[in-house]
């Protein structure tokens, strides 16, 4: 960090369809920002407004004082972090390191053990939001970790994010996560269901958005992805096979603790079918594919 400014040098792994704009956001606010991306050609519209790229992550945690991933799986999380050149291994004495990905409470225990027994600090934040709330800067991002890194790693959370809570220690922002995800999961089930129901009756589906969505069964799934279930838009906000992901963890973790939840299990279950059927790279609202009869047909470009 520069004293005089404020100003610190933040690492930004995976620039994918949230991270792009989170990543642009950071290099907005004035601080340096060092890029890495498997795909880089994903990074070349922030290298043109003054990224500098790195060949690889090890380069951009060795000179960062705060380096921040959001990348697609578990295992793509471990592998950035855990393994040899990676991001543990590389990172500067006293860093932060900030893990966005939703991903595995375990996972994140572990990197926070192995980051503290280093003289690091490594917080599991993962957002909600979607790719709305990451270009608008308005996710809710859930937070854990220590909380004097938190303390240190929020003013940077507050430019991605309008909600930013610290839930408790390591893998407290990915158990906080998975609830969001758990409550996601069975509302999408009932959106497509509601709209399913009204298109079998003779209603007009968005006549009945408009009703329902001043009603107690308002939600922002129905006042927000409704409209795209009705107009079939199934452009991806957040992808389908992203969300089974999360749906597997979230139900790992209830076996763990002895905990049913039979609503996520249908829901993982109808989006697992989608993703059998080829539309894993679908957004979420997708779902009504199952209930709609368009399974195996008009994919979106």
């Amino acid at each position: 960090m520069t004293a005089e400014t404020g100003k610190m040098t933040v690492g930004f792994i995976g620039l994918g369809i949230m991270g792009q704009y989170m990543a642009g956001h950071i290099l907005d606010v004035g601080h340096v920002l060092r890029v890495f991306n498997r795909s880089r050609h994903k990074a070349e519209a922030l290298v043109d407004r003054g990224a500098v790229w790195c060949d690889n992550l090890g380069d951009v945690a060795a000179e960062c004082d705060v380096v921040i991933s959001i990348v697609g799986y578990p295992a793509d999380v471990e592998e950035i972090y855990l393994s040899p050149g990676g991001i543990l291994d590389r990172a500067r004495d006293g860093a932060i390191l900030i893990d966005m990905t939703t991903s595995s409470p375990d996972l994140a225990r572990r990197i926070a053990d192995r980051a503290a027994a280093q003289g690091l600090s490594a917080l599991d934040a993962p957002v909600s939001g979607g790719e709305g709330g990451a270009k608008a800067a308005a996710l809710a991002i859930m937070v854990g970790g220590d909380p004097d890194a938190f303390a240190a790693a929020r003013p940077l959370f507050e430019i991605l994010g309008k909600t930013v809570s610290h839930m408790g220690p390591a893998g407290s922002g990915q158990h906080t996560k998975m609830a969001n995800q758990i409550a996601i999961a069975s509302t999408m089930v009932g959106v497509c269901e509601c709209l399913a129901y009204a298109k079998a009756a003779g209603l007009s589906q968005a006549a009945t958005l408009d009703v329902v969505g001043t009603g107690a069964a308002s939600s922002f799934l129905l006042k927000g992805l409704g409209p795209k279930i009705v107009a079939e838009d199934f452009s991806p906000g957040f992808f389908i096979h992203h969300f089974v992901k999360d749906m597997s963890i979230a139900l790992e973790e209830a076996e763990a603790m002895q905990l049913s939840l039979p609503g996520l299990a249908l829901a993982r279950k109808l989006y697992r079918q989608l993703v059998e059927e080829g539309f894993g790279e679908e957004g979420t609202q997708a779902l009504i594919r199952a209930y709609a009869g368009i399974v195996g047909g008009n994919h979106a470009a």
